[in-house]
């Protein structure tokens, strides 16, 4: 094994410094997974209650030590249970991530194979739905947009009408005019296809989102933090759009940063 340094009677090696930036990367990820929420205080109770247990073996309180031990026996048990959404969100993040990385490849490997692949498609999709959000967003008109990204949402959109559409300007402003029957809730994207409308969302109960912001904008993250999606939000009350990915929010979008978020999500 290749020792690096010594830190006093301490050798390290480079396994070592490898082994800490990974717990340290994952203890980072976690934090942001439960931060702002209540899973979060109920996890900083737990990790107390093993100091606890920790404390009363090393001072030989045999009793004490005993009841905490039942509760240390199943701890791992009783933390899927309680942080089963967290520990959801923290797979899919790891799951996302290596699917984009794999599909990146796979991208690079048709471009340079077979070239460009339905550009024009796509430039017209990307197109069709920027010119859509700008005009919704000059007249405030209140919209949900959520890209599958192929993530499988079975169960979170069992509340829309099916449509398996064509994706075109004027649908999606006709979708969320207020005189509309399918105006209250999401329009969810797959592929190059308007699949659902009328989509009700999982509302976020994360603390730490700005108090300004509304149900619709709470939805966005919602559906974020409970799969691998993407949604873009118009509010009603300033017309302003915002991004929401991964249980945060991104606000006030240019035109400019909402063709890169498009081009990033749309097929």
């Amino acid at each position: 094994m290749q020792l690096l340094f010594k830190i006093g009677f301490l050798p390290v090696s480079f396994w070592d410094v490898l082994d800490i930036v990974i717990v340290g990367y994952l203890i980072f990820q976690l934090y942001k997974l439960l931060r702002g929420s209540i899973a979060f205080n109920i996890f900083t109770g737990v990790v107390l209650l093993y100091m606890v247990w920790w404390l009363v073996k090393q001072l030989k309180m045999d009793l004490l030590a005993a009841v905490l031990d039942q509760f240390v026996k199943v701890g791992f048990i009783i933390i899927i249970i309680i942080f089963q959404p967290e520990v959801r969100r923290f797979l899919l993040f790891l799951g996302n991530s290596t699917l984009r990385q794999r599909s990146q490849i796979f991208d690079k490997f048709l471009r340079r194979n077979f070239g460009e692949v339905k550009s024009s498609e796509k430039e017209k999709r990307v197109g069709a739905l920027q010119s859509a959000l700008l005009q919704m967003c000059r007249f405030k008109t209140g919209a949900l947009i959520v890209f599958s990204n192929n993530a499988n949402l079975e169960g979170l959109v069992s509340t829309g009408v099916k449509l398996d559409a064509e994706i075109s300007e004027q649908l999606l402003e006709s979708i969320f005019q207020k005189e509309s029957p399918l105006h209250d809730g999401a329009v969810v994207i797959e592929g190059s296809k308007l699949r659902y409308a009328s989509v009700v969302l999982p509302v976020s109960e994360n603390s730490t989102l700005p108090k300004h912001v509304g149900l619709r904008h709470r939805a966005a993250v919602g559906i974020t933090e409970k799969a691998a999606v993407s949604v873009l939000i118009v509010s009603e009350e300033t017309g302003e759009i915002a991004f929401a990915n991964g249980g945060q929010l991104e606000q006030q979008l240019d035109a400019e940063r909402l063709g890169e978020i498009l081009n990033e999500n749309l097929n």
